[in-house]
């Protein structure tokens, strides 16, 4: 490192990396109590006992906060069906992909607030196709062709790193393609059942998710 370089603090940065987990937490609750309109930088500090212009040393606004809390919620959703694909790497891709579609449902009901942030925009005027927020979402892409590949291959081969995703888009590839579709059918269904359309019709979800996986396997064997 240069000697004019400035250097790093870790304390400060462990610091910093709290408090911005805290006001993730604070934000979060607040997603749940009211949706994305409900955040407020304002509310949060007053919660956090400091000034709300401490918090822009943090984050430079709400967009940048939400911006974050999207890309949080795509890791932990492609984390989670990550795993359920490590769990069983040798499965045959109709069973993989099966895994893959409880996997998904499930992270969605387990938190509706964080699963509705990801494929709409939060607020007017939100830019929903910032980079970051492409970036996590072919990440997530990466994890269902991997479930999708011909064969399958060790857990740390299994899913398509972003710019192997966007080949497998340029080549408007088979798979690429299975995978739009199986991820429109999760997200339709999932979206409908959120939205308590399933509910109000006095339909059984889990019956209808079962019958809706079965489906999907002649598209992906």
């Amino acid at each position: 490192m240069p000697d004019d370089a400035p250097r790093r603090n870790p304390m400060r940065e462990r610091f910093r990396d709290q408090v911005r987990d805290e006001v993730k937490d604070a934000a979060l609750a607040q997603l749940a109590d009211g949706g994305p309109q409900a955040i407020s930088l304002n509310a949060i500090a007053k919660s956090l006992a400091v000034t709300g212009p401490a918090l822009y040393r943090y984050f430079a606004g709400r967009d940048e906060l939400l911006s974050t809390l999207i890309v949080d919620a795509y890791v932990d959703l492609r984390d989670a069906l990550a795993h359920d694909a490590d769990a069983a790497p040798t499965a045959d891709r109709v069973e993989r992909v099966s895994r893959l579609a409880y996997a998904y449902r499930n992270w969605a009901l387990a938190q509706p607030h964080r699963y509705e942030l990801l494929f709409k925009p939060p607020l007017p005027g939100y830019d929903a196709h910032a980079a970051p927020l492409a970036e996590a979402a072919r990440s997530l892409m990466g994890i269902l062709l991997g479930a999708l590949a011909e064969r399958a291959a060790p857990a740390d081969e299994a899913k398509y790193t972003n710019d192997e995703v966007l080949e497998a888009r340029s080549g408007g590839t088979q798979d690429f393609q299975n995978g739009v579709r199986t991820w429109s059918r999760l997200h339709g269904f999932v979206s409908l059942e959120l939205g308590g359309a399933f509910a109000a019709m006095g339909l059984d979800a889990d019956a209808l998710f079962d019958a809706e996986v079965h489906a999907l396997a002649p598209a992906v064997s």
